[in-house]
């Protein structure tokens, strides 16, 4: 059976300030939750006027005390910013809060301009490539084993220890990401929706055949992360998905800006080359009745191997994306789903 998770980027929308993102973040993750879904991952990105989630750690952990069951973790941490020592002092602090239900993703990408990246950690040009001892170290201190002999730091323990470790992911666009999972003997997830597909086969068989057994994870486990919407009519899901298309427009042309609603998309003075372009996002998207995003969902899956995909939807109405969420729930058979969960709304 495949897994459903969900991803979400805190997206920043027009119309309402970038911190009410937050708190609806921490209101769909409880619907999630209700509804069976498997995880909720947050992401890290900085300089953005697209996104408002800068700080997963700090999320995670307003997550994990309003909830119960789902795992929580993020997707993901970029780790050239940071000391692996403070990483894995957060995420063991996290693990304290929700024992046996944090994931620790992991990134070697920005997820910022380069002007940023410097301002995050001034050794930013060469940060990334320690990336591959950064992982050993840090999943050392996860799990309360020594490093490697004779690093200097051999002696210093992440705090709190406790009986459970937050099982730590790979994530990725290229195979850089799958190879380095694949030699620490961690789960890998594909970021399917940021390159529509491409290169995942790639990435994912270089997993496969360069995967060696860890005590935690004997076998390879991949996941795609995937954009899907769903709604209850054609109609309205093409509605909705007007919003993604003009802010995918603008992303590609390397404009990163609030998601407009559907109305403003609506009245936009497309071009006839705009239009050929939305027209190709169209036909690419996973986008439509329930049934018919389940389908593409199945398929996806059995295209790539994989028994799991975190779903990323961003629609422009908060209220529109726990619905997309409920109908995907439904579909699959999730528990909690056929109860018809209330969806509780953010503060705004």
């Amino acid at each position: 059976m495949l897994r459903l998770s969900v991803l979400d980027q805190s997206t920043v929308v027009t119309g309402r300030s970038p911190d009410t993102s937050i708190r609806e973040s921490l209101a769909l993750a409880r619907h999630c939750e209700a509804l069976g879904y498997a995880r909720y991952w947050v992401a890290e990105h900085h300089n953005s006027a697209s996104i408002a989630g800068t700080a997963p750690e700090v999320l995670i952990a307003a997550i994990a005390a309003t909830t119960a069951r789902i795992r929580v973790g993020s997707a993901g941490v970029m780790l050239p910013h940071y000391s692996a020592l403070k990483v894995a002092e957060q995420f063991r602090v996290l693990e304290a809060i929700a024992p046996g239900r944090i994931d620790l993703g992991l990134g070697r990408a920005p997820g910022s301009d380069g002007r940023t990246a410097y301002a995050l950690n001034p050794l930013a040009e060469t940060a990334a490539n320690e990336f591959p001892a950064q992982v050993r170290d840090l999943l050392a201190w996860l799990a309360g084993a020594p490093l490697v002999a004779g690093h200097p730091f051999h002696d210093i323990v992440a705090q709190p220890q406790g009986p459970t470790v937050p099982e730590a992911w790979m994530l990725g666009s290229s195979d850089y990401g799958a190879q380095v999972a694949a030699f620490f003997g961690l789960p890998y997830c594909f970021a399917h929706f940021i390159t529509d597909g491409r290169g995942a086969d790639t990435a994912l068989a270089a997993y496969r055949a360069q995967y060696r057994p860890s005590e935690r994870h004997p076998e390879p486990h991949a996941a795609l992360c995937v954009w899907a919407l769903a709604a209850e009519t054609v109609a309205e899901a093409e509605h909705l998905f007007a919003s993604r298309a003009l802010w995918r427009l603008g992303r590609d042309r390397g404009v990163y800006a609030a998601l407009p609603s559907p109305e403003e998309a609506a009245v936009y003075p497309y071009s006839e080359v705009e239009r050929t372009r939305i027209a190709r996002l169209r036909a690419r998207a996973i986008c439509g009745t329930p049934d018919v995003v389940a389908a593409q969902l199945r398929a996806l899956a059995g295209e790539h191997g994989v028994e799991e995909i975190a779903v990323l939807t961003t629609v422009h109405d908060p209220e529109a994306r726990r619905r997309s969420y409920t109908l995907l729930a439904r579909e699959f058979g999730l528990e909690g789903a056929a109860a018809g969960t209330a969806a509780p709304r953010a503060a705004e």
